[in-house]
């Protein structure tokens, strides 16, 4: 069977050994854990990752193709879950903590991201992730306040994972080559974190401040707020700053005060 990468699948295989190495070094398994890879495509990670002998493993691989393909070349020492990743209920896996990898389809990078954060069990389910995104997502995920790169994803990210970037990788290393710069990044759960009724809040919040990112502040505080001078002093905010330069603990309270007005 000839295996052509679908591009709808953001299907980009890493090939460097010593990479693949390292990424696996990174996660560290042990028995105790369940490990998750998510689009193995030809197998060159899953390979790696089996040499480590874990316990329990098995792969979410959306191209039907490719799933039969990786049954056929690991047998019995792989389950393979021909689903979908945004789709998976994580909860059907036992309360063993999870390790992730993946070299994730970035057409859908964040929204993968953006799942696991909204999880009420997060840190209970996961142990550590170590995935691969497109550099430019990688670095708006990593970003602090008062750069350029600073948005709604780093907001959501720092929230609720500690997070660091490992390396870029060239497009050199893949195959077919994609067109921009890789980065691998490695995630843990936090196990504290400011609480919400509804973590959508969070993400309306800023989502309303980051669509105008160059304007002051006022204008997004005054639409979700009824009285926004109050919450400007509640919080000693400057009306003059910009999305950019707030923080995420004032993001956090700032959609806790929305939370308790809305109700």
């Amino acid at each position: 069977m000839i295996l052509v990468p679908k591009k709808s699948l953001g299907q980009n295989f890493l090939l460097d050994k010593k990479i693949i190495k390292n990424i696996v070094d990174l996660g560290e398994i042990s028995n105790e854990s369940i490990i998750i890879e998510i689009g193995p495509g030809t197998g060159n990670l899953t390979q790696e990752i089996l040499k480590r002998k874990p316990n329990k493993f098995f792969a979410i691989e959306k191209d039907k193709n490719l799933s039969i393909k990786l049954k056929n070349k690991f047998q019995s020492n792989l389950d393979i879950i021909n689903e979908d990743v945004l789709s998976i209920d994580w909860n059907r896996f036992s309360n063993v903590p999870i390790i992730v990898f993946g070299n994730l389809p970035y057409n859908i990078s964040s929204k993968i991201l953006i799942n696991w954060i909204r999880l009420s069990n997060l840190d209970r389910l996961f142990k550590r992730f170590v995935l691969m995104f497109q550099k430019e997502v990688a670095d708006r995920i990593i970003s602090k306040v008062d750069t350029s790169k600073y948005g709604r994803l780093s907001i959501l990210t720092d929230w609720k994972l500690k997070v660091k970037k490992i390396m870029d990788i060239d497009p050199d290393n893949f195959y077919p080559k994609p067109k921009v710069k890789s980065s691998l990044v490695y995630f843990e759960p936090k196990n504290n974190y400011f609480e919400f009724k509804d973590p959508k809040n969070l993400e309306k919040v800023t989502n309303i401040f980051f669509q105008n990112r160059r304007k002051m502040i006022k204008k997004p505080l005054n639409i979700l707020f009824r009285n926004s001078k109050k919450i400007i002093d509640k919080l000693d905010l400057d009306e003059k700053s910009r999305p950019q330069n707030i923080s995420p603990m004032i993001y956090f309270q700032l959609s806790k005060l929305y939370e308790e007005e809305k109700h």
